[in-house]
């Protein structure tokens, strides 16, 4: 059985993520994101992580689903898509009538068929452009 919650530990976040092959986040910069999440939620079984989403969101007309994570032995049992209903969710949750909010997410390569059966639309499209990423990082300084 899958229960969700909302709080993960900095430790089962990370191996999630390495589940999946992501990098591991260092733990202070890890922690600081997921309490400054707009919504978090997730999977559990027997009390072990085995899925996560997050939401980074402006508070206004700006969201992105970001980290959605499902250990590689848990994928194809619908947990990912249950993740997903529940960010949605909480984003329609506090819309009032006539509003709408333009919600971003990148999908890792080769997930893009998932996210098109919620109805995301894939880019470049003809509307919008490619979705763009840059990673920055401090070196240290001589």
């Amino acid at each position: 059985m899958i229960n969700y919650i909302h709080n993960i530990s900095v430790e089962d976040y990370n191996l999630l993520r390495r589940s999946v092959g992501w990098k591991e986040i260092e733990a202070n910069q890890a922690q600081t994101g997921l309490i400054h999440s707009a919504y978090l939620i997730v999977a559990e079984s027997d009390s072990k992580p085995v899925g996560l989403a997050r939401l980074v969101s402006d508070g206004g007309y700006i969201a992105i689903i970001v980290d959605v994570i499902v250990l590689p032995e848990y994928q194809g049992k619908g947990i990912g898509k249950s993740l997903m209903k529940k960010v949605i969710d909480f984003i329609k949750s506090d819309l009032k009538e006539g509003q709408t909010v333009f919600v971003n997410l990148m999908s890792a390569k080769g997930k893009e068929a998932f996210y098109k059966k919620l109805g995301f639309t894939e880019n470049p499209s003809d509307i919008m452009g490619s979705g763009m990423v840059q990673f920055l990082k401090k070196e240290p300084e001589n």
